[in-house]
């Protein structure tokens, strides 16, 4: 059994280190005086109490006989993030939904557009057939043909120099898993709604995004793949308003 123990330290040791906490925030959070929890990382304590191992089993959402029999620090990421999940990691994004769309007359797809006033409803109706039929249609040339396209309204200036009261054009994307680093995307958030910001896909690491702006005074943030409804990759925009360089 001694053997089967050893692995609680440094399982410990990992999974705080994976959310980036102290040992002091890990205490606070379970409710284990920090030098009991010291002890155990370092294995000075060998047999954990019973009542540690059920606190940090419930914090990090895994199995007491988990944490004893398995060395984590072999596990890839992503079969990590599935034992913290208690599920497959659906880093693709596929099992979200099936995208409802609309065709013209001779069959082709339509290009919808959201406008500003539609914003707030997009999250709770973009899975809903009959209001993405109720969007208002645009068509530009040279758009890829045969790809979902919709055009998404942009507020602020987190995105500078893309203006305040821009038009994304966007791509949909239906494998999350091809994102990169520093994609410019249209976020669909369950919470916060349409977004607009540079995307780091990290999904297979801990199961997020980080969003970033081009503006430099906002700073980035992670959004859970949970939170995410649809992503759309940039290809285009249409503003009023000239590039502030060029303006001047």
């Amino acid at each position: 059994m001694d053997q089967f123990l050893f692995h609680w330290a440094g399982n410990l040791r990992l999974l705080r280190q994976r959310k980036n906490l102290t040992r002091q925030q890990l205490s606070d959070a379970t409710g284990i005086k920090i030098s009991r929890l010291a002890a155990q990382e370092t294995g000075k304590t060998r047999n954990p109490k019973m009542e540690d191992q059920v606190r940090i089993s419930t914090y990090f959402n895994i199995s007491i006989d988990q944490l004893i029999r398995t060395d984590l620090a072999t596990l890839t990421a992503e079969q990590l993030y599935e034992l913290e999940t208690a599920g497959p990691l659906d880093i693709a994004g596929k099992h979200i939904r099936v995208l409802p769309i609309t065709v013209n007359n001779d069959n082709e797809e339509n290009m919808e557009f959201i406008p500003l006033k539609a914003q707030a409803g997009y999250a709770q109706g973009f899975n809903d057939p009959e209001f993405i039929a109720s969007l208002p249609k645009f068509t530009l040339p040279g758009l890829p043909r045969e790809k979902t396209i919709r055009m998404f309204p942009v507020s602020g200036d987190s995105m500078q120099p893309i203006a305040d009261g821009s038009h994304i054009i966007a791509q949909y994307i239906d494998d999350w898993s091809l994102i990169k680093k520093n994609v410019p995307c249209v976020v669909v958030l369950k919470e916060d709604g349409i977004v607009f910001k540079l995307v780091d896909n990290s999904m297979k690491m801990d199961g997020t995004l980080r969003l970033h702006s081009l503006n430099p005074l906002y700073e980035p943030f992670r959004v859970n793949a949970s939170e995410v409804l649809e992503i759309w990759k940039f290809i285009g925009y249409v503003s009023k308003e000239m590039p502030a360089a060029i303006a001047s």
